[in-house]
């Protein structure tokens, strides 16, 4: 008895996403979701990390790829690397669960 009346005063368990289906586009393949994916996701593609990263990272959020070629202050030889990668980036809609951690998820190695 008392154990399920503890139970039944504990808070319910917040509801997260458990099966997002673009999960694969923030950094577990090849493709990387400029709206969703945190900046980490961008250390596959030699040159996108930090200063491109960030700059896509910190903007946002973005209609389409070619959105990120409009970003303020990006440097054209920066511009470049993002076109050189651009066949890789996706733009999806935005999830709230995932967009608030593009810069920082509290993941460290």
């Amino acid at each position: 008895v008392a154990g399920a009346a503890a139970l039944a005063m504990a808070p319910a368990a917040g509801l997260a996403i458990v099966d997002y289906d673009a999960v694969k586009y923030l950094g577990g393949s090849d493709k990387v979701d400029i709206n969703n994916a945190n900046v980490q996701a961008y250390r596959q593609f030699p040159g996108m990390y930090p200063t491109a990263a960030g700059a896509i990272g910190s903007h946002g959020p973005y209609k389409s790829v070619q959105d990120i070629y409009s970003i303020p202050g990006v440097p054209d030889n920066v511009k470049a690397i993002m076109k050189k990668y651009e066949a890789q980036f996706v733009c999806l809609p935005v999830n709230e669960a995932y967009f608030i951690d593009r810069i920082n998820n509290g993941m460290y190695r």
